[in-house]
């Protein structure tokens, strides 16, 4: 029952903060990104979970950002072009794939996967007493032991 009630405070403030940040820089957004930012924000906790702390930070960086723009193409795939429903159009943009992804926000998603990243591992130390986060910032073969401290 602690595992499902984790994971769901996790589900539901991934998909809140992704509402809060495209409605910040967009104007507004969709219930579909609601889903879209919780399963992105469990899959960039689970990277600290399946890849051990040793992985430089900029790896896992780009591991989600490659997760974000994986789900974010299956899912416009899903909304807008077989649904209809025009939440996003990249089709304006260089480089796009089929309209629902494209290079400029795949830049995008590496600055929210590291604050995901860092956020998640931050919320499970604090409230779910994990794993202390650590990071290997890819500079040297040392592990940086960053204390987080309840604000």
């Amino acid at each position: 029952m602690r595992q499902y009630l984790k994971y769901l405070f996790l589900f539901v403030t991934g998909g809140l903060l992704y509402n809060i940040i495209e409605t910040a820089f967009r104007g507004w957004s969709h219930w579909t990104m609601f889903i879209l930012g919780s399963i992105c924000f469990i899959c960039l906790g689970l990277i600290n979970e399946v890849i051990p702390w040793e992985m430089p930070l900029w790896q896992q960086v780009l591991i989600g950002a490659s997760i974000i723009t994986g789900l974010e193409f299956v899912t416009g795939c899903i909304v807008n072009l077989w649904l209809g429903w025009a939440v996003w159009d990249y089709s304006g943009m260089p480089g796009n794939i089929l309209g629902q992804i494209c290079p400029q926000y795949a830049i995008y998603w590496l600055l929210v996967s590291l604050a995901g990243i860092l956020l998640d591992d931050c919320l499970r130390y604090w409230w779910f007493g994990e794993e202390q986060p650590h990071y290997n910032i890819g500079l040297t073969r040392r592990i940086s032991k960053i204390v987080w401290l309840p604000i």
